[in-house]
């Protein structure tokens, strides 16, 4: 598993959020990492990005490609993406970052 993990659950229809990309990237400089890339799972989850990134301290961000998993469901939506940035403290700790959508909103915080 990797040391940043993500769960996205779908509020408006009351189930994980399969099929989403997201990418992951680091973007304190220096340096800039490069961006490693997944879809959540069946269950709405990510447990690990390719490449696999080495977990360094500084801002991070999560992109999630939230409007084509709406429009797949013949869903309008407001918000093509949406876009996490989190801070890494300790890189020793596992980072959960669940993200809760539905057409018109969303909502994150720091899991477990």
């Amino acid at each position: 598993m990797s040391a940043i993990t993500t769960h996205v659950l779908d509020v408006s229809r009351g189930r994980p959020a399969a099929g989403i990309a997201v990418v992951l990237e680091r973007v304190s400089a220096p340096p800039r990492s490069a961006e490693s890339r997944a879809s959540t799972d069946a269950d709405g989850r990510v447990k690990s990005f390719a490449p696999a990134p080495s977990l360094q301290a500084g801002t991070y961000r999560l992109t999630f490609e939230v409007g084509s998993y709406f429009a797949a469901a013949g869903i309008d939506a407001f918000y093509p993406r949406v876009v996490v940035e989190f801070e890494v403290r300790d890189p020793a700790q596992h980072h959960h970052v669940p993200l809760l959508i539905s057409p018109f909103g969303y909502s994150t915080y720091r899991g477990s």
